[in-house]
């Protein structure tokens, strides 16, 4: 029989807790090595996101220094604060690479739930700081500004890796086994969408999306889910102030105001004076208070524009090597826990830093997402980074 081939040390990724094989891509997965063995960090992974993050750190003075000079009277303003949180965010990541990973999985439903109690937090006023119309942020100890959002993402894609591996046996059932992690991220998301923060939701949920279907979650299920949640998006698109207007810049410019599409022009002009080498570093012309937030959200723009095509297709290049080191761990993780935490923590930097690109380059509306590793913010780089830490600790003990 089947049974009689499978390891008896225990299930791993390529089988469930009942000894089965399972469907679709978990049966590609690699079965549990008898004793495991505890390999070396990921150094191709380590050394590309080192190398995104050092790219940021130069990019972002770089971008922000005259604004910075102008506002604070000191053009390494910027800079100091992100070399701050820097050193807090490698710190973050080295511990999360020494993890247990059984003793995180087992602290998932507190940093899910402490997670949700920080986005309601958020939406309180006099707790939660407003800036252009959105409650985002907390504000500690009226200097440092802390985004519960990217803790969320972090805790929604443990939280669903936990849940699938567990429940591997109930996954055929729409009550028992979709229903659950259905809800958990309804309500997350719903919580981001009072912000209002789109361009989370839009990450959040692909994520969510990745982890679900890679965790066995039946197809018809999510295919119902999606045709009855999109048109609800849709909706709450449409009565946000500038979410219709920024989605029908897509479709039909002309119909756009220019206020509406000064961000996606400014970015185009940018991009476009790059060409092939770029302007050199420090000769944007673009950061020169035309373009809003070069130093964040837009900071694609301005690394085109100063370092050309060369320079962002290096970026995507390393992007693309976090995919491909982030689905090696997951595929060689040895067990269901750590697999599905490694795809779903790969979606996320990947997908989130796709949807920044798309938007910097007019293939996707705009919305306020950071690039991973290279905008300015402590919140952003710190999560990530700590969810990298995770994915080197995930190959470390990879076979």
């Amino acid at each position: 029989m089947v049974e009689a081939t499978l390891p008896t040390a225990g299930p791993g990724p390529a089988t469930t807790d009942l000894g089965r094989r399972p469907r679709g891509w978990r049966a590609l997965l690699p079965a549990r090595a008898e004793g495991g063995s505890v390999s070396s960090v990921d150094q191709i992974l380590l050394v590309g996101v080192l190398l995104l993050v050092a790219l940021g750190i130069v990019m972002i003075y770089s971008s922000s220094a005259i604004r910075a000079q102008e506002r604070f009277a000191d053009p390494a303003y910027f800079l100091k604060r992100q070399l701050m949180w820097s050193v807090v965010a490698l710190l973050a990541m080295s511990v999360a690479i020494f993890l247990d990973l059984k003793t995180l999985q087992r602290l998932t439903p507190i940093l899910f739930l402490g997670s949700l109690l920080l986005l309601m937090l958020v939406l309180i006023p006099g707790v939660g700081a407003k800036v252009n119309g959105a409650r985002r942020w907390i504000r500690i100890l009226g200097v440092l500004n802390f985004q519960p959002a990217e803790l969320a993402k972090i805790a929604l894609v443990m939280f669903l890796a936990s849940y699938f591996a567990r429940r591997q046996d109930r996954l055929d059932s729409y009550l028992d086994g979709f229903l659950p992690p259905l809800l958990m991220t309804g309500l997350m998301a719903g919580l981001i969408i009072a912000q209002p923060n789109f361009g989370t939701v839009g990450v959040l949920l692909f994520v969510a999306g990745v982890v679900f279907f890679v965790g066995g979650a039946h197809l018809g299920h999510m295919a119902a889910t999606a045709a009855a949640a999109l048109p609800i998006l849709a909706y709450l698109i449409y009565r946000s102030p500038h979410g219709w207007d920024r989605i029908l810049i897509l479709w039909d410019p002309s119909r756009a105001s220019a206020k509406v599409t000064y961000h996606m022009d400014q970015s185009f002009n940018a991009l476009g004076q790059g060409g092939l080498f770029g302007l050199g570093l420090g000769n944007s012309m673009q950061k020169l208070f035309f373009l809003p937030e070069p130093h964040n959200d837009f900071i694609f723009a301005i690394l085109g524009e100063e370092l050309g095509f060369v320079g962002a297709l290096a970026v995507v290049g390393l992007f693309l090597v976090i995919l491909w080191r982030g689905t090696r761990a997951a595929l060689r993780a040895q067990e269901p826990f750590a697999s599905y935490l490694a795809v779903g923590l790969t979606a996320l930097v990947v997908g989130q830093g796709v949807l920044n690109m798309g938007v910097v380059s007019g293939l996707l509306p705009t919305t306020g997402i950071p690039l991973p590793f290279l905008s300015f913010g402590g919140s952003s780089l710190t999560f990530m980074l700590f969810g990298v830490g995770i994915l080197l600790n995930i190959s470390r003990h990879s076979r």
